[in-house]
């Protein structure tokens, strides 16, 4: 399993304590335009995540003999996705 991998200062290229440690201020609130009922309508949600899959993958349970599995793990990383293509080959 991976850890999810925060994003590098670099990356960003911010200055995040700086962030954190702003307080808004009232006169910031006037800066803001009122929001619209044609403002609302234009907006949109992004739930964000991977796009769908035209072949989405299936979660099954599968026993196999131990040797088999350490043979395919031997082959280094992949090997799941390398042993789904075989089997795919015989449909």
């Amino acid at each position: 399993m991976t850890a999810r991998k925060h994003a590098s200062r670099r990356y960003l290229k911010s200055d995040l304590a700086r962030v954190d440690a702003h307080k808004v201020r009232p006169e910031e609130y006037r800066e803001l335009p009122e929001l619209t009922k044609e403002m609302l309508a234009r907006a949109k949600v992004n739930k964000g995540g991977r796009p769908l899959s035209r072949n989405p993958r299936k979660l099954i349970s599968l026993r196999l003999p131990a040797d088999v599995i350490e043979r395919w793990r031997a082959t280094g990383p992949g090997w799941q996705t390398r042993m789904a293509e075989r089997l795919t080959k015989f449909r």
